[in-house]
C-alpha cells in the first residue's frame, strides 16, 4: 500500500490563502487602484493627443505629392486639380533616390498633367519655335509658368529656374515622373536612346540617369510584380478563404483530440529522436571504420591545420570519432532523462489531456481570440492614424538648398517669395529656397517627436494590456473548470464571461501594471534598435559587442517578464490579489516545483509547435497541389497564375496564425491547470475535508485517492 503523502506545510508562507479553497475567489476588491488611475489618465491623454493631431494634421500631405512651393498636386478645388503628377526639372541632380522620394531633391518640382513623352532641350525648342510653335506649347507645360515664346537665354532660364533645360521620356509612378527605362539587346536605354543631351551642353547616358534614380527604378520594377500579385489574389481569394476555414477546423480538431493523442505524439517524437541519434552513431562508426584502413588514417586536425574547405575535415577519422562520442553522450543523456523524469513526463501528458477536456467543456474559449484580434486591430489602427496625423502636422517649411553643397547657409529656413532679394541668394549663387517638410514654431510643433514617442509607448502599453486581459479571462475560466469537484456538473455557468467581467471590474489596475512593465522593456529594445540603425556607420568592434550584449539582455528580460506576467495573471484570476503579490506567489510556487515546470514547458512547447506545423503543413500541401494544378481529377483549381507561391504562402502563413490563435488558448489552459494542479497538491491531502480536485488519471499517476473514492 502506498504511503500517505503529507501535504507541505504552508506555515510561514507569505500567501494567506484559505486552506479550504474551492475555486476562484468570488468576493473580491479592486487591486492596484493607483496604476488603474494612471492607466486611465494615459488613455485620456492618448485620446486628447489624437484629437489635437487630427486638428493639426493633414493626411493629404502623404496621399498627394507636393511641389517646391508646398502645394498639393491633384487636390480638388486647387489650381493643381488637373495636375496630379510631380515633375522634376533636373532629375540628374538628385544623387540619392531617398532624396527624390522625400521631395528634397535640389531641383525645382512642379505639378503637371502628364509626363514628357519625348526628348527635347530648351535650346532645341528655341530653334524649332521659328518653324512650329506647337513644340513650344508642348514644352511650356513643363515650365514653372506660362510663356508666350522661349525668349530667355539658357543662362537666364538656369538663373530664374523657369523651365527645365531638357525633358526625356518618363512614366508616372507614385504620382511622380520617373525615366522610362528599358533594355535593348542587353543595353540600358531611355526612350530607345542610350545617350541624350541634358540641355546644358553635356551628353549624358542612360546609366547616369539610372544612377540618379536607382532606388526608384527598383520600385518601378516592383510595380509590374505588384500588379501580377494583385491579379493572383483576385483569382484565388475564395480558395484562400476555403483554406483558412479548413485550417480553423483542423486546429479545433487537433485541440479536442489531444486528450487521446498527446501521449502518442510525444512518445512517437521522442523515440524518433532516439532512433535518429542511434542511426547517427552507427553512421559515424561506419565512417570511422572505413577510414581506419586508409593510408592517411594517422592524420589529425593538428596535421592539416585550419582549412577553408570544410570537406577536408570529414576525411579524418578523428572527426567521425568526435561526432560519435558527442552523439553517444546525447543519446545516454536523453535516455537517462526519460528514465528519471518518467513520472513528471506522465503528469505533463496527463495535464495536456486535461487541457483538451477543459476546452471541450468550455468551447467558447476558442472564440475569444477573435475578440483579442478585434481589440488589437483597433489599437494598431489608432496608433497608425495618430502617427500619420502627427507626421503631417504643421505648415510648409522651406530650406536653402545648394546644388553644389558649398553654401554656408545651406539647410537654413527661408521664404521663397523674397528669397531672391535676400543676402543668401547673393552669397550663394545658384542656391534655391525649396519646400523641405511640414513643421512650425509653436509649442505643439516643437514637441512632435515627443508626441510620437508617447504615441508608440501608449500603443505598446495597450497592446500588452489587451493580451493580458485575454490571459486573465481565460485563466479564470479554466480555473473554474479545475476547481469543480464533479466535472462538468460543478462548472459554473458562463465561466468565460464571468472571468472576463471580474478581470475588467476588479483587476484592470493589476493588468495595467504588468503590461506597463513589459511595455517599458519593449520600449528600451526599440530605442536600442533605433540607435543601432542611426549610428551603424560610426560603430567600432567594442560598441558592436556591447550592442549585441544589450540586445541579448533585453531579449531575455522581455521573455522572463512575459513568463512571470502570464503566471501572475493566473494567480490574479484565481485569488484576486494585486499584481506584485500574485507575481511573488506564482514565482515561489514555480520555484518549489522547478523540475515539474521544466518538463511541463518542454512537453507543452513540443506539442504546440508540432500542432502548428501539422496544420500549416497539411494546408500548405493541399494548397500546393491545388495552385500547381496537380489535382485535376479531383478538383479544378485556379489556372494561369502568375506566381502560385503568392496564394500558397498566404494560405500557409494564415493557417499558421490561425493555429497559433487556437493553441494560444490551449497554452493558457495548460498553464492555468498546471498552476492549479500545483496548488492542489500543496493545499489538499485527499481527505474528506480537503479532497483533491485533480482528475482521476492524475490521481492514479500520483498513487493518490480521495477519501470519498476509497469508501466507494
Amino acid at each position: 500500500m502506498a504511503k500517505k503523502r503529507k501535504p507541505p506545510s504552508i506555515k510561514g508562507d507569505p500567501r494567506i490563502h484559505d486552506p479550504h479553497f474551492k475555486g476562484p475567489v468570488v468576493n473580491r476588491s479592486c487591486t492596484d487602484v493607483l496604476c488603474c488611475m494612471i492607466f486611465i489618465l494615459f488613455i485620456i491623454a492618448y485620446i486628447l493627443l489624437g484629437l489635437v493631431a487630427w486638428v493639426n494634421g493633414d493626411p493629404r500631405r502623404v496621399a498627394y505629392p507636393t511641389d517646391s512651393q508646398g502645394h498639393f498636386c491633384g487636390q480638388k478645388g486647387t489650381p493643381n486639380e488637373n495636375k496630379p503628377i510631380l515633375f522634376y526639372f533636373n532629375l540628374l541632380s538628385c544623387t540619392s533616390p531617398s532624396v527624390v522620394v522625400n521631395l528634397q531633391c535640389p531641383t525645382r518640382q512642379i505639378c503637371v498633367s502628364k509626363c514628357p513623352e519625348k526628348f527635347l532641350t530648351y535650346m532645341e525648342i528655341q530653334f524649332m519655335y521659328r518653324k512650329d510653335r506647337n513644340d513650344w506649347t508642348y514644352y511650356s507645360q513643363f515650365c514653372k509658368s506660362a510663356f508666350l515664346k522661349p525668349a530667355k537665354t539658357l543662362t537666364q532660364v538656369l538663373l530664374d529656374d523657369d523651365c527645365p533645360t531638357a525633358i526625356f521620356p518618363s512614366k508616372p509612378y507614385l504620382q511622380r515622373c520617373f525615366p522610362d527605362f528599358s533594355t535593348k539587346n542587353g543595353t540600358l536605354t531611355v526612350g530607345n536612346k542610350t545617350v541624350f543631351e541634358d540641355g546644358s551642353g553635356k551628353t549624358r547616358n542612360a546609366v547616369e540617369l539610372r544612377a540618379a534614380a536607382n532606388g526608384i527604378n527598383k520600385v518601378l520594377d516592383a510595380r509590374a510584380i505588384g500588379v501580377k500579385v494583385f491579379e493572383d489574389y483576385a483569382t484565388t481569394w475564395y480558395w484562400i478563404l476555403i483554406g483558412l476555414t479548413i485550417a480553423m477546423l483542423l486546429s479545433w480538431m487537433f485541440v479536442i483530440l489531444l486528450r487521446f493523442t498527446a501521449g502518442f505524439l510525444f512518445w512517437l517524437f521522442t523515440f524518433g529522436v532516439i532512433g535518429i541519434i542511434a542511426y547517427g552513431i552507427w553512421h559515424c562508426y561506419r565512417e570511422y571504420s572505413n577510414l581506419q584502413g586508409q593510408p592517411n588514417a594517422h592524420l589529425t586536425v593538428f596535421h592539416i591545420g585550419i582549412q577553408t574547405d570544410i570537406s577536408m575535415y570529414f576525411q579524418l577519422k578523428q572527426t567521425w570519432f568526435a561526432f560519435m562520442i558527442i552523439l553517444c553522450i546525447l543519446e545516454v543523456f536523453i535516455i537517462l532523462m526519460l528514465i528519471f523524469l518518467r513520472d513528471r513526463i506522465r503528469i505533463s501528458i496527463a495535464l495536456l489531456k486535461e487541457g483538451s477536456k477543459a476546452i471541450g467543456y468550455i468551447p467558447t474559449t476558442l472564440i475569444y481570440p477573435v475578440l483579442t484580434f478585434i481589440l488589437l486591430s483597433i489599437c494598431i489602427s489608432y496608433w497608425a492614424v495618430i502617427a500619420v496625423y502627427l507626421a503631417t502636422s504643421g505648415v510648409p517649411i522651406y530650406k536653402v538648398i545648394a546644388p553644389e553643397g558649398q553654401c554656408k547657409h545651406e539647410n537654413k529656413t527661408c521664404n521663397p517669395e523674397i528669397f531672391n532679394t535676400t543676402e543668401i541668394a547673393k552669397a550663394c549663387p545658384g542656391a534655391q529656397c525649396r519646400f523641405a517638410f511640414y513643421g512650425g514654431a509653436t509649442l505643439y510643433h516643437q514637441y512632435i517627436t515627443t508626441f510620437q514617442i508617447f504615441n508608440l509607448f501608449v500603443f505598446l502599453w495597450l497592446i500588452n494590456f489587451v493580451i493580458a486581459l485575454g490571459q486573465c479571462a481565460l485563466a479564470g475560466a479554466f480555473a473554474s473548470y479545475y476547481w469543480a469537484l464533479k466535472k462538468p456538473d460543478d462548472i459554473p455557468p458562463y465561466p468565460l464571461f464571468t472571468a472576463f467581467g471580474r478581470a475588467i471590474r476588479y483587476h484592470t489596475g493589476s493588468l495595467a501594471f504588468g503590461s506597463l512593465i513589459l511595455a517599458v522593456v519593449q520600449m528600451f529594445r526599440l530605442i536600442l534598435e533605433y540607435l543601432d540603425k542611426r549610428l551603424k556607420q560610426a560603430q567600432n568592434n567594442i560598441s558592436k559587442f556591447l550592442k549585441c550584449c544589450l540586445r541579448c539582455c533585453f531579449w531575455c528580460l522581455e521573455k522572463a517578464v512575459k513568463f512571470l506576467n502570464r503566471n501572475a495573471y493566473v494567480m490574479i484570476a484565481i485569488y484576486g490579489k494585486n499584481f506584485c503579490r500574485s507575481a511573488r506567489d506564482a514565482f515561489n510556487l514555480l520555484m518549489r516545483n522547478i523540475l515539474k515546470v521544466a518538463v511541463m514547458d518542454r512537453v507543452t512547447d513540443f506539442v504546440l509547435i508540432l500542432g502548428k506545423i501539422l496544420v500549416a503543413g497539411c494546408i500548405g500541401v493541399l494548397a500546393f497541389l491545388l495552385f500547381t494544378e496537380r489535382l485535376p481529377m479531383i478538383i479544378v483549381g485556379p489556372t494561369s497564375l502568375n506566381y502560385y507561391w503568392v496564394p500558397l504562402l498566404t494560405v500557409m502563413i494564415g493557417s499558421y496564425l490561425i493555429a497559433h490563435g487556437f493553441f494560444s488558448v490551449y497554452a493558457m489552459c495548460i498553464e492555468t491547470i498546471f498552476i492549479c494542479f500545483l496548488e492542489d497538491l500543496e493545499r489538499n491531502d485527499g481527505s474528506a475535508e480537503r479532497p483533491y480536485y485533480m482528475s482521476q488519471s492524475l490521481l492514479k499517476i500520483l498513487n493518490e485517492q480521495n477519501a470519498q473514492t476509497k469508501k466507494q
